[in-house]
């Protein structure tokens, strides 16, 4: 069978670095030598990410695990109501999060009475931001500073650059185009608020038990792609695949991107499955500031690892 007429699946994405081990698996051939296409789909936000979603839009969302537990909990920002038949089968990343400001901020406690974004209120990363800010004496609920919603990273780091807002939450590559241009890189999320479970493959459970096949494939191919990364005499080849899929991105920033993606402490996960810690560090943001308000206990009700 030749690649054109593999059975396809349909992987929405946020646009960025974090998309390396996808690129990989197309272009080296890995998800074809499992038996399947991958189509890769761009998404601007997670509204509309999870609304397409929940309508099956596409098979496998790459998204972050907050999203998918907002969603089970029917505490999404979209006016889908509750999504039980969601959930992760890979994990992928940290989430790569930096706090980035305008270059007048030194330091975090420079940002009150300021205006900062995200791209949902109630889901993604914006937890992650507010405990940033509450461990450095910054309270949202207190009026310390201002949220704004945004939409995803690319529009996020545009209105940073225009002066719109005083800070954001940016990761690979936009983290270094920000401090190519100057702005200032506070912190690194994982820094501050420890192991955190960031990108998972996520998928809807009849989809995932009508295509397991797939699903398996996906994974597969996924964790080769990331350990053919992390090989570093691949290291020239991962960077023109990279540019090869974000024709905008200068050589100096892909090399950039490489260091920090590949990092071997904050890098990629080797082995591709949930952090156990990371994700609770998620429920345990979400129990703190979601609304309505819930104590989430239960990190099995969010993922299925059996597909890996």
């Amino acid at each position: 069978m030749t690649q054109d007429n593999l059975p396809v699946v349909s992987v929405n994405v946020f646009p960025g670095g974090f998309n390396w081990g996808v690129y990989v698996g197309q272009d080296k051939g890995f998800f074809a030598d499992t038996g399947i296409a991958v189509d890769v789909q761009g998404t601007p936000n997670s509204v509309t990410q999870m609304t397409d979603f929940s309508l099956g839009k596409f098979d496998i969302a790459m998204t972050a695990v907050d999203n998918i537990v907002a969603y089970v909990e029917s505490q999404g920002e979209a006016p889908i109501g509750p999504q039980g038949d969601f959930m992760a089968v890979m994990g992928s990343d940290s989430g790569f999060l930096s706090l980035v400001a305008s270059p007048a901020i030194s330091k975090i406690e420079d940002l009150a009475g300021k205006t900062l974004s995200v791209d949902a209120m109630t889901t993604g990363y914006a937890f992650v931001l507010y405990e940033i800010m509450r461990r450095h004496g910054l309270d949202k609920d207190k009026g310390d500073y201002e949220i704004v919603r945004a939409g995803g990273m690319v529009q996020r780091w545009n209105a940073l650059r225009e002066g719109q807002h005083a800070a954001t939450l940016l990761s690979a590559p936009y983290n270094i185009i920000a401090q190519n241009a100057g702005f200032r890189e506070l912190v690194k999320a994982t820094d501050v608020i420890g192991p955190y479970q960031g990108n998972v493959a996520a998928v809807r459970r009849p989809w995932a038990q009508g295509n397991r096949d797939k699903v398996e494939a996906y994974i597969r191919a996924y964790r080769r792609s990331i350990a053919w990364l992390y090989e570093s005499e691949n290291r020239t080849e991962a960077i023109a695949i990279l540019r090869h899929h974000l024709l905008q991105m200068p050589q100096e920033i892909a090399e950039a991107s490489y260091g920090e993606l590949l990092d071997s402490k904050r890098g990629f996960f080797r082995n591709c499955e949930i952090d156990r810690t990371g994700l609770d560090c998620v429920l345990e943001l979400r129990s703190r500031y979601s609304l309505p308000a819930k104590q989430l206990n239960e990190p099995a009700k969010y993922y299925n690892l059996s597909f890996g």
